[in-house]
């Protein structure tokens, strides 16, 4: 008996609620200096240069990042990490390495 006036109250609770429109929050403001949003998508150039296959991402017409694919071996990325304009290689590894201290050898 208890168990039906639990089901029967959460019930009724959930065709109340479902009464009541959903309230979703407005989108968030443009960015400022923002005209339209083909400004926001990132520009993409492919090259072909010899064996490898270059990727140039610009965005607002500066150079970001470089995609680096080689016809033999992994692709690497080359990213301008603080704007001043020099690439940093990264080849999808982490950079944080554990230490590999010899606590004991058998």
């Amino acid at each position: 008996m208890r168990y039906c006036l639990i089901t029967l109250a959460l019930l009724s609770s959930g065709l109340q609620a479902a009464d009541k429109p959903l309230q979703v929050p407005p989108p968030p403001p443009v960015p400022a200096g923002v005209v339209d949003e083909a400004s926001i998508e990132p520009e993409v150039t492919i090259i072909q240069k010899g064996d490898a296959t270059v990727s140039e991402y610009r965005l607002a017409g500066r150079l970001y990042m470089i995609k680096v694919k080689p016809q033999v071996g992994p692709e690497y990325y080359l990213s301008d990490e603080d704007g001043t304009g020099r690439m940093v290689r990264r080849d999808g590894q982490p950079t944080v390495r554990p230490p590999k201290w010899i606590i004991k050898r058998f």
